[in-house]
């Protein structure tokens, strides 16, 4: 069997308020990573600016950008970038799509600077500190891989890592990658068993995707504290970005609160030789899966 060889990297750092500042980190950890030979670049969830959701405000629907029809940006500066450099850039969008209509949208950049294609969250949070219901609406494009020059790539955002379906949705669909933009972290009065817990719980959670899918996945979190503007609230957010193999192994892992350029090389043949061993798309009971329908299952029959 052939082996193909794919370097990721991940660009993993702390945000503020100032978002010239924020895409100077971003680039020139995208430039360390095209410099170490990475082919694709994986980047935070929303990395321009501050997590604004952590309140309900209007004026943070400010920050928004369109993706088409606009010669400056993020997404400008990100294209120009990955075109000068020769790699794909998965990037991370505050999504205005209409007056009045936003999503939370992870937007691929190919090796020539063109968007090869844009994924729109599906599972949107509405918890303490993660008000994102009231700034996005659920993505309405599904769950479809992207066709790059690297391979296709499943895109998730944050919360989407959580829910099998969608991992399974895009590995069904030909995914070659899943790839998670994320934004999480503590709540200050966490005690430390607690946030220990947490992170265990989303990283396995992640890995188990990997497994039962047989695909290399990689999550890229923020790191460092925000506080909201209000200065009620803040979010310590865990950093931990990581890339695994189709088996749940750990490839490579970024610290809980550095700035970090992760770079690894994955045989991306590796999925075909896992599938062989472990099945689980043969096995599948497709004719006896119709309650995954169900919002619950109220009574047995």
């Amino acid at each position: 069997m052939s082996t193909k060889k794919l370097t990721l990297a991940l660009i993993q750092h702390p945000c503020t308020a100032d978002i010239e500042y924020n895409l100077s980190l971003t680039i020139k950890g995208i430039k360390e990573a095209a410099a170490n030979g990475a082919q694709l670049v994986l980047l935070q969830e929303l990395h321009a600016s501050l997590y604004f959701c952590q309140q309900e405000d209007t004026r943070h629907f400010d920050l928004a950008e369109a993706i088409e029809g606009t010669n400056t940006g993020t997404l400008k500066s990100l294209s120009q970038l990955a075109k000068e450099l020769k790699i794909v850039i998965v990037s991370s969008l505050f999504e205005k799509r209409a007056a009045g209509l936003y999503h939370n949208t992870a937007v691929v950049l190919e090796h020539d600077g063109r968007i090869a294609g844009q994924y729109r969250k599906m599972h949107i949070p509405d918890d303490p500190g993660f008000y994102e219901k009231f700034y996005f609406t659920p993505g309405d494009i599904g769950f479809h891989p992207i066709e790059t020059s690297v391979g296709k790539l499943g895109l998730l955002v944050c919360w989407d890592q959580w829910f099998p379906e969608a991992a399974r949705l895009m590995a069904l669909a030909g995914a070659d990658i899943l790839l998670f933009p994320t934004a999480i972290g503590w709540d200050d009065n966490d005690s430390p068993e607690e946030k220990a817990r947490q992170v265990d719980a989303w990283q396995l959670v992640q890995r188990g995707h990997a497994i039962a899918n047989g695909l290399p996945l990689a999550a890229c979190n923020r790191c460092g504290i925000e506080q909201s503007d209000d200065g009620k609230s803040s979010i310590n957010f865990w950093g931990n970005s990581f890339i695994s193999g189709p088996q749940g192994e750990i490839l490579a892992q970024a610290p809980v609160d550095e700035t970090s350029v992760l770079i690894t090389k994955i045989d991306m043949s590796r999925s075909e030789e896992v599938r062989r061993i472990w099945p689980f798309l043969r096995d599948r009971r497709i004719d006896a899966y119709e309650d995954l329908l169900l919002r619950y299952r109220d009574q047995l029959d």
